[in-house]
């Protein structure tokens, strides 16, 4: 009916055309069939293992056990390129939670040329980096923890609350978080590990948690900030905390 409807409005010339613009056009494609547009899912699996392993085994056997979601938007909700996406896994055991991120590479790495991986890296926001925000409390959003790591394995972690007219971080905080990266060849790979005393709360099954997922990757003026939940901020923004997707742990 689409199609016998564009040529007797448009002309069979037309037809291909008018075709891919209501397609690119999500939003008239979704008008046009009745179907709502499709969104980023918002919830994640945090699968449970029984054993903890070292954060520095990236190939342990552990992370089959994760849900892999990958991060494919910028804070804007606009697409990411491909060669920019990103994928994350979470997994939890009795003692502390862990989370892997894979990536594609191609473009020049921008890291520390000097590094010290034993104390945390201030800064390291302005440089590649994946990052994890975490509030163990769900009905309090605006409190939560901030987790980075970098392709050098530098790393960073912040306590965080944020109020209606600013933003408090503690900047002392120590959460004792292992992290680990390995650089190859179009790809790389980071993940840390935190142990659940330093969050002040053990989450249990079918807990939900709030937090969102990031990546920072590039330069100025073409540098690249992907949100697993987009913060639709006007500019680059990460601390929404209203935006926040769920983590859910199961076992």
């Amino acid at each position: 009916m689409l199609i016998k409807y564009i040529e007797q409005v448009a002309g069979q010339q037309y037809k291909i055309l008018l075709l891919i613009v209501l397609i690119v056009n999500t939003g008239s494609l979704c008008i046009l069939t009745g179907q709502k547009p499709a969104r980023m899912k918002d919830r994640l699996n945090v699968a449970h293992i029984t054993t903890d392993f070292a954060i520095s085994e990236l190939d342990s056997k552990n992370w089959d056990h994760a849900e892999p979601v990958t991060i494919t938007t910028y804070w804007s909700g606009a697409a990411a390129p491909d060669e920019r996406r990103f994928t994350a896994r979470l997994l939890w055991s009795d003692k502390a939670l862990y989370v892997r991120f894979d990536a594609p590479q191609d473009e020049p790495l921008v890291i520390s040329e000097e590094r010290d991986l034993n104390k945390k890296t201030l800064g390291l926001w302005d440089r590649d980096v994946c990052e994890i925000f975490i509030a163990p409390d769900f009905k309090e959003p605006n409190k939560y923890y901030e987790f980075e790591v970098a392709p050098t394995g530098e790393w960073v972690d912040l306590g965080i609350e944020v109020l209606p007219n600013k933003r408090i971080t503690d900047w002392d905080y120590l959460s004792i978080m292992t992290s680990t990266a390995r650089i190859r060849k179009g790809q790389i790979q980071m993940a840390l590990r935190v142990e659940w005393k330093a969050l002040g709360k053990t989450p249990a099954a079918g807990d939900n948690w709030r937090g969102n997922l990031f990546r920072c990757i590039g330069k100025d003026p073409n540098r690249g900030y992907l949100a697993w939940q987009p913060t639709m901020t006007k500019e680059p923004a990460f601390h929404v905390p209203a935006k926040f997707g769920t983590f859910e742990f199961t076992r």
